[in-house]
């Protein structure tokens, strides 16, 4: 097949990934913003906030995980015109990611005390300690309004989320600027006030996105009258045979993130905040091939609807060529940009922490060059992961994201991040190894159920 059979795709995938793109990235443009602000206040701070955040990360990665299962079912529903399945599919997947928002705040509150049993620096324990009890509250928001997002997705209205992450995140912004350093006549929390300013902006960011879908003739109808309790047990069970692997295969891959948190943990508080640097720098490049993975979904669900099966393929194929793109332009910034990046997040007038700064950042340059070198396959294995999620292929991924994050990605962390071999370097390259598995088999496994499908309907 023609470069141009793929190309010519390219403008409307960037139109429905764009809204998502710009969504999420914005949500982590306020991460990185987080990052800046705490780390004015000690490599400790900046710590701290990575480790609250680690037990955060799993959770939110369940959460999410098993909200995307309903964007490729109202997808499907969307392409077929049928209303009545994909208000179902909403409403149920509403009330499930409600009730796993508890359950996981519950989770997050609970766990705390492992912190002390991790063999982490105390002095991060104690600041993270506090920061961790508010921040776990904002896990019920985030998971509900993901409800609204991946239902608003799976019509195709991509920018409606993007208006209220935007929102919620200038919401964040000022409110950790006004908290976190005591401005304005409110008082100065530190740390703390990073989790106040981001469990307001999760609730604002719910109530904004149900107001615009509320006035748009195309989802009104879906998000008003809505009988919350009046549940059908096939739909739950539909929702929960795909949210649950889906939520497995995010979590797989959240968590051996995490545990390269806590294994730098290990190494002390400068690893442990230099792994933070270029964990949210590279997740900031991440949010473009999630952004893609999602209109991956999206047009993959449509397709299969439709059954066109070719279409599908060919449609899947141009997302593929189009992250790679993406991928290898983000690859070339890290190269070129590896010293100079770390620097934005450390003050190096502060004489106190010098030399803990010019640490952090020498640490933080040598993995953004693993991070450089992984950005292909992470971005293949994210894009073919949505794909696979819009043909409601779940159970299989699932093994596959094990197998590649925990029986080999994280085995080389262990063994290369100790301090006498590869320390912080040794747990990227565990983490490439990891991606680069992922990428190859699911790819693999998109590739073997495309091509069976074309074959079936012949």
């Amino acid at each position: 097949m023609q470069l141009t059979a793929y190309t010519k795709e390219f403008k409307y995938n960037l139109q429905l990934a764009a809204p998502v793109m710009l969504g999420m990235l914005g949500h982590t443009f306020v991460s990185f913003i987080d990052n800046i602000m705490v780390g004015q206040l000690g490599t400790a701070e900046l710590a701290a906030v990575s480790l609250g955040n680690s037990f955060m990360f799993v959770a939110m990665s369940l959460g999410i995980g098993f909200s995307t299962a309903i964007t490729p079912l109202v997808a499907e529903a969307d392409a077929a015109n049928d209303f009545i399945q994909g208000k179902s599919s909403f409403k149920h997947g509403l009330f499930l990611c409600t009730i796993i928002g508890v359950l996981l705040f519950l989770m997050v509150f609970f766990a705390k005390p492992l912190m002390y049993f991790m063999q982490q620096p105390k002095e991060v324990v104690e600041l993270a300690i506090p920061y961790l009890d508010l921040v776990a509250v904002s896990l019920i928001p985030l998971v509900i309004f993901q409800a609204f997002k991946q239902f608003s997705d799976g019509l195709s209205m991509t920018k409606y989320p993007m208006y209220a992450t935007l929102l919620g995140n200038v919401v964040n912004v000022i409110l950790n600027y006004v908290l976190i350093f005591g401005k304005f006549g409110f008082p100065e929390l530190g740390i703390v006030g990073a989790a106040y300013g981001t469990l307001a902006s999760r609730v604002i960011m719910i109530w904004y996105l149900w107001f615009l879908l509320k006035s748009k003739d195309k989802s009104k109808a879906y998000v008003t009258h809505i009988k919350f309790f009046v549940l059908n047990k096939l739909m739950l069970r539909k929702l929960l045979n795909l949210g649950a692997p889906s939520a497995m295969q995010m979590f797989f891959e959240v968590a051996i993130f995490t545990a390269a948190i806590w294994l730098s943990g290990l190494l002390g508080k400068n690893p442990q905040a230099a792994n933070q640097i270029a964990l949210n720098l590279s997740s900031m490049t991440f949010m473009v091939a999630t952004g893609l993975s999602v209109a991956a979904m999206i047009r993959v669900g449509n397709q299969k609807g439709l059954k066109a099966y070719h279409e599908l393929r060919r449609i899947a194929f141009s997302l593929f060529v189009l992250g790679t793109l993406f991928a290898i332009g983000f690859a070339l910034l890290f190269f070129a940009f590896h010293s100079q990046l770390p620097k934005i997040y450390v003050d190096f007038d502060d004489v106190e922490n010098f030399i803990d700064n010019r640490e952090v950042v020498g640490i933080a340059s040598k993995l953004l060059v693993a991070a450089a070198i992984f950005q292909i396959s992470d971005s293949i294995q994210v894009l073919v992961l949505g794909a696979l999620r819009g043909l409601q292929d779940v159970k299989i991924p699932t093994i596959i994201t094990f197998i590649s994050y925990w029986l080999v990605g994280f085995p080389i962390s262990w063994f290369l991040g100790k301090a006498h071999a590869y320390g912080s370097f040794g747990i990227w390259l565990g983490l490439l190894a990891g991606l680069t598995t992922a990428a190859i088999l699911l790819y693999i496994r998109f590739n073997y159920l495309t091509r069976r499908l074309i074959k079936e309907q012949v």
